[in-house]
């Protein structure tokens, strides 16, 4: 081990999952403040909602830790979910350090990478379950833990000033139907051998109890499913392997052979069975193939789960899917959570299967087909127990949840407790915890395959636009600057009624660029720009006055 200096410092700094739930991105620095070592632990994204029109992907902004890239010695993943590895194939390029994970994960991150030329050279270091890697003064090793997919880890970071434990995402789950058990004995030897920190899930800090078994899924799943009759469709989160297998073997159980449908399914699939699981199911019928069997004889395993508009099931609800059909006398199970913010889109999908005649299952009135990844309270406690830190850091939460693990975490008797937002730099050691800094933590977004600032100007057009609508002005001129036709207004986006006609509202529109132009010098005349500004200042003022908005204003002056 490294031997320690007096200027050494072994810091935490997250840039992305403390303050939201997803977009992981967390780093470890070891050394003196002008020249630390760094590890990054994950590199995930988020994804857009209603207030990102048009933008898909969200990534974390690595701007501080680019500029350090040369002291990156690795960026090692602790499980394959999007958001943890679905930032890497975007950001690599930009820190080109070596990457660390255990199979399942590499496959995945193989596939990403080969996505984006830029990325193509990047190299996976396959690390197996339980192994160790070593980088300068970080020695971690891999702890199995359990969650929704293959391979979850815990990361047992070993420094000269101490050792920190990041949990990634966990439960405990006594009977996971995929994978290990969480490696207990493990986590109490690092208790017994002292935990400097734990850097640990907060998602499920507000619920009391544990989350739950997958295995109780699978015996509920079988239940609901063996008692349907007609076309079976299951939605779930691609990325939950357990959760497809329990869904795979319940269908089995009730004579249903089982149909992929989505392309994250397929991908997952692949994954799993490229580490050896699903290896004693049947062969997935393509859908081609599924649409000519009897109907109580198939079960389609669906993407879609959240509403999102160009998933399988979203195609499947609007009848545009070209194989795939449900009507009357089929069913849907949603076997998932709601994630907030989703809940318009996800009702929206309900209503049209529902129009179609499909009959609806989820977890509100079938409780026990789904069940969290994500530990709770009586979790918590049990890992705080295990693991003894003497200081808590909370993490993969938003504020709220980063508050109230702090809290729970001084019930719990630890030392000391830390709750830091993105961008904020926490010394673990030497000395008592704390904040030391703060660093550039934004996003960037992923629109139309171009990266974007979060605040460039592209998307926030696109608000003004969406929320205030757009009008787009045009005028021709001759070579004296006098009018030889218009001005001319077009509408997107704006109501108008029966009193008071949209060709009434653009003729009004019309005449107020006109009386602007009028105003005018005649050397103002000759100058485009300064026409456009004063035909679009009038049209905004008059916009404000008919509907209370100022819509984006494009304004046009050809010449003749």
């Amino acid at each position: 081990m490294t031997k320690v200096k007096p200027t050494d410092e072994l810091v935490f700094l997250p840039l992305g999952g403390s303050n939201e739930i997803g977009m992981n991105f967390n780093l470890y620095g070891y050394g003196p403040p002008h020249a630390r070592k760094w590890i990054v632990v994950d590199l995930g994204v988020t994804f857009g909602d209603q207030t990102t029109p048009g933008v898909e992907i969200i990534l974390p902004d690595p701007e501080f830790i680019e500029a350090h890239a040369k002291d990156i010695l690795g960026i090692v993943l602790t499980h394959a979910h999007e958001d943890h590895i679905g930032a890497v194939a975007w950001l690599w390029p930009r820190l080109r350090a070596p990457l660390y994970a255990t199979p399942f994960t590499a496959f995945l991150l193989r596939e990403k990478l080969r996505e984006n030329e830029d990325a193509a050279d990047a190299e996976i270091t396959e690390v197996p379950l339980g192994g160790t890697i070593k980088l300068g003064p970080f020695e971690i090793d891999l702890i199995t833990l359990t969650h929704s997919i293959p391979e979850p880890n815990g990361l047992a970071i070993r420094t000269p000033l101490g050792t920190i434990l990041h949990t990634g995402d966990w439960k405990i789950d006594p009977d996971p139907v995929l994978g290990l058990v969480t490696d207990e004995g493990a986590i109490r030897k690092l208790g017994d051998e002292g935990v400097l920190a734990m850097v640990c899930d907060s998602t499920n800090v507000f619920v009391d109890g544990e989350a739950g078994s997958e295995a109780d899924v699978r015996d509920a799943m079988a239940k609901l499913i063996s008692g349907l009759t007609g076309k079976v469709a299951v939605a779930c989160f691609a990325s939950n392997v357990a959760r497809m297998d329990s869904i795979i073997r319940a269908g089995e159980a009730a004579g249903r052979r089982v149909c992929l449908v989505g392309r994250s399914m397929h991908r997952m699939a692949a994954a799993a069975k490229s580490v050896g699981l699903f290896s004693d199911i049947k062969e997935f019928l393509t859908d081609g193939e599924a649409k000519h069997f009897p109907d109580d004889k198939i079960l389609y395993l669906c993407t879609g789960s959240q509403g999102e508009p160009r998933a399988a099931l979203s195609r499947i609800a609007d009848g545009t899917h070209q194989h795939v059909k449900l009507g009357a006398g089929d069913a849907c199970v949603f076997s998932s959570r709601v994630i907030p913010g989703n809940e318009v889109p996800i009702r929206n999908l309900q209503n049209r299967l529902a129009d179609r005649g499909v009959r609806l299952y989820t977890e509100r009135d079938h409780p026990g087909i789904h069940v969290s990844g994500h530990p709770c309270r009586d979790e918590l406690a049990r890992m705080y127990a295990w693991a003894r830190p003497e200081i808590a850091v909370p993490t993969h939460g938003e504020r709220r949840h980063l508050l109230e693990h702090a809290a729970f975490a001084k019930d719990l008797q630890v030392k000391q407790t830390v709750a830091p937002r993105n961008g904020d730099m926490v010394r673990l050691a030497p000395g008592r915890a704390e904040i030391i800094d703060e660093v550039p933590a934004g996003r960037i977004y992923v629109d139309a395959g171009f990266l974007t600032p979060e605040n460039g100007d592209a998307l926030r057009e696109r608000r003004h636009a969406a929320y205030n609508g757009v009008l787009a002005v045009s005028v021709v001129l001759d070579g004296r600057g006098k009018i030889v036709s218009g001005p001319r207004v077009k509408a997107l986006g704006l109501p108008a009624d029966e009193d008071y006609s949209m060709d009434e509202v653009l003729d009004d529109l019309a005449e107020d660029a006109e009386t602007a132009f009028g105003k005018l010098k005649g050397d103002q005349r000759e100058i485009d720009s300064e026409v456009e500004m004063a035909l679009s200042r009038a049209v905004k003022k008059a916009s404000q006055r008919i509907w209370g908005k100022r819509p984006v204003v494009e304004t046009t002056v050809l010449r003749v």
